[in-house]
């Protein structure tokens, strides 16, 4: 039940008739992963504090960097040099103390991160990483687990998200959108990215996450919506299962 506190703090979300009281108990209730604490990171851990997810993983073993700092809002020129996890607590204890924070500020190895996935019961992942390589290895963990992932990528004045749910194994994964074969993996650092491009990308992905979880509206499983922010536009695509898909296929599972 929620105290006179939170009744206050989150009025105006409870406000709305698909959140309402019961929808806040979930999100106080739910417990989220955020892989990553860069451009997309940082916006969806600041929101999600804000609406009262009642417990959040930081995951990110890089410091900051004043490069990061145009886009990284939850960083500021005092956290140069500090890890990106525990800077990205700071700020969030501070917008919201009434929620518990976690962090994992070192490199660990997929099954690892998939046995704290399980062992602590997380609800929604959300992948805020910026390379393939990581994508794909989150995207096993997804599947793995049985757990809702929320993915977003940004890179120069383009960015694109999608939500991978395998509780309904008809569902496509990210490797049925992106072959674990591909090769692509120009990063910010090469190819440049402007900082609100990469923040509409983060809003969608904390609105995906708090949709998830307080269980209303329709979520972009099935759907990639591709923006383009030079010309303000967005386009959105179907995604359908690949029964040939290496990770989420017919003879990739065990059913």
């Amino acid at each position: 039940m929620l105290n006179d506190d939170q009744l206050v703090r989150y009025s105006r979300q409870i406000l709305l008739p698909d959140i309402d009281i019961s929808g806040q108990e979930k999100l106080l209730s739910a417990h989220v992963l955020i892989i990553g604490l860069g451009g997309l990171g940082s916006p969806v851990a600041m929101y999600l504090a804000g609406a009262g997810i009642g417990r959040i993983t930081l995951a990110d073993f890089d410091v900051v960097d004043i490069t990061n700092l145009h886009r990284q809002i939850a960083h500021g020129t005092e956290d140069i040099g500090t890890n990106k996890a525990h800077s990205a607590k700071a700020t969030l204890n501070n917008i919201n103390p009434d929620i518990e924070i976690d962090c994992i500020d070192n490199h660990i190895d997929e099954n690892a991160l998939l046995q704290h996935v399980l062992d602590q019961a997380v609800d929604v992942i959300v992948d805020a990483t910026d390379n393939f390589t990581s994508r794909h290895a989150i995207n096993r963990i997804s599947i793995a687990s049985n757990i809702p992932l929320v993915s977003g990528a940004a890179i120069r004045m383009e960015g694109q998200i999608s939500v991978f749910d395998p509780r309904d194994r008809s569902n496509p994964c990210y490797a049925c959108l992106y072959s674990e074969d591909g090769d692509n993996n120009e990063t910010c650092s090469q190819a440049g990215v402007v900082g609100p491009a990469v923040g509409a990308i983060a809003s969608l992905q904390a609105m995906e996450t708090i949709k998830l979880i307080a269980n209303f509206g329709q979520t972009l499983v099935g759907r990639v919506q591709l923006f383009d922010a030079k010309q303000c536009e967005w386009r959105s695509l179907n995604l359908k299962k690949d029964p040939k898909c290496g990770v989420c296929g017919e003879k990739s599972l065990n059913f």
